[in-house]
C-alpha cells in the first residue's frame, strides 16, 4: 500500500508539471499578442491559400506532436499528412509537390534531419512554415514564416524531457487548425464527412437519420375518440400520440402525463382535440442529433417529432439517442 507521504509527493509534482506547463502557455498568449500574431496571421494565410495539402514533419516529441497536428488539421477541413523526415529523404519527399505547404517543427530549429526537407521546400518553391524557438536557426532563417515560440523552463525538474515546449507547440498547432477552420467556414455539418464512426459520428447524425417515420409514426386526427387514440398510443409504444389538423399539420400532441391529468369516467366521450396540448416542441429535419439530445434535456422531453412545413416526418424517442450512441 502507498503511504500517504508518496500521495502527497505524487499529486504535488502533478501540481508543478501542470503549473509550470500553465506558465509556457501563458507565455504563448502574450507573445500572439506582441509580435507572434503577425507572424501567426501570416502562417493562417499561407495554410489556406495552398490548393494542395498541409505537409506536416519533424523528429523525436516534435514528430509526435507533428503527427497529432496533422490529423487535426485533416478532421477539420485542411487536408494534410505527416512526412517523417527521415523517410522523406529515402523517397518520401515525392510525396510533396508545389501546391503544397509544410508545416515543420524543431524546438531548437537546428534538426538536422530536417535538412532535405528544407533544401527541396527552397528548390521547388514549397511554402515553409517553421515552428521553433529561434528565429536565427538552420530552420528559422530559411522558412517563410516562423513561429517563434517563447524560450521557456521545461516542466522536468532536469530541464531534459520536451514538456513545456511540446505543449506550446500542441497548444500552437490546434491554434492554426482552428483559425483555419473558421477561416474556412467548416461546420459542424462538415464534421460529419470525416467522422462518420464512433460517439462523435453518432452526434453529427441528423434527427432524420435517428427518427421513425411513416407507418410508426402514432397520428390521429383531431376528431378522432379518445377510444381509438389509447389503442393507438398503446399499440406505438411512444408513449405518446401526434395529433393532425385537416391540413395535415401537427396541431398538438397527447402524453401519458395528458391521459393522467384528464383521467376521469367522461374521458372516453371526448376527442383527441379536448385533451391534446397544442403547439407541442418539435424539430426541424436539419437538427443534429447531438442538439436534439439538448432539447430533450433542456426541455425535459420524451419525445419530440420532427416536422418540415408544419407537417410530422417521424418522431424520436430519448431511447433512440442511446441506441445510437449519442447520449
Amino acid at each position: 500500500m502507498i503511504a500517504d507521504h508518496q500521495n502527497a509527493a505524487a499529486i504535488a509534482s502533478a501540481i508543478r508539471t501542470l503549473e509550470v506547463e500553465h506558465d509556457g502557455l501563458s507565455a504563448l498568449r502574450a507573445a500572439l499578442s506582441n509580435g507572434l500574431g503577425h507572424a501567426f496571421a501570416k502562417a493562417v494565410h499561407t495554410l489556406a491559400d495552398a490548393k494542395g495539402r498541409v505537409i506536416v514533419t519533424g523528429i523525436g516529441k516534435s514528430g509526435h506532436v507533428g503527427q497529432k497536428i496533422a490529423a487535426t488539421f485533416a478532421s477539420t477541413g485542411t487536408p494534410a499528412f505527416f512526412v517523417h523526415p527521415t523517410e522523406a529523404s529515402h523517397g518520401d519527399l515525392g510525396m510533396v509537390t508545389r501546391d503544397d505547404a509544410i508545416l515543420a517543427l524543431s524546438w531548437s530549429g537546428e534538426t538536422v534531419e530536417l535538412g532535405n526537407v528544407i533544401t527541396y521546400s527552397r528548390r521547388f518553391s514549397v511554402p515553409l512554415i517553421a515552428i521553433t524557438s529561434s528565429a536565427k536557426s538552420a530552420l528559422g532563417n530559411q522558412a517563410d514564416v516562423v513561429l517563434e515560440l517563447p524560450k521557456v523552463k521545461e516542466a522536468c525538474p532536469h530541464g531534459l524531457a520536451p514538456t513545456t515546449s511540446t505543449t506550446m507547440q500542441l497548444a500552437l498547432g490546434d491554434a492554426l487548425a482552428v483559425a483555419l477552420l473558421e477561416a474556412k467556414g467548416f461546420t459542424a455539418h462538415d464534421f460529419k464527412v470525416f467522422h462518420p464512426g464512433g460517439k462523435l459520428g453518432a452526434s453529427l447524425k441528423y434527427v432524420t437519420d435517428l427518427m421513425h417515420k411513416g407507418d410508426a409514426m402514432p397520428l390521429v386526427t383531431e376528431a378522432a375518440p379518445m377510444a381509438d387514440v389509447i389503442v393507438i398510443m398503446t399499440q406505438k409504444s411512444f408513449g405518446c400520440v401526434g395529433v393532425t389538423a385537416a391540413d395535415g399539420t401537427l396541431a398538438g400532441m397527447i402524453t401519458d402525463g395528458d391521459l393522467r391529468r384528464h383521467m376521469g369516467k367522461d374521458l372516453l366521450t371526448k376527442s383527441a382535440a379536448d385533451i391534446m396540448t397544442r403547439g407541442p416542441n418539435t424539430l426541424k429535419p436539419t437538427t443534429l442529433a447531438s442538439a436534439a439530445l439538448e432539447q430533450f434535456n433542456s426541455k425535459k422531453r420524451t419525445q419530440m417529432f420532427v416536422v418540415d412545413g408544419g407537417k410530422p416526418l417521424g418522431i424520436l424517442h430519448v431511447h433512440d439517442f442511446l441506441r445510437a450512441g449519442v447520449a
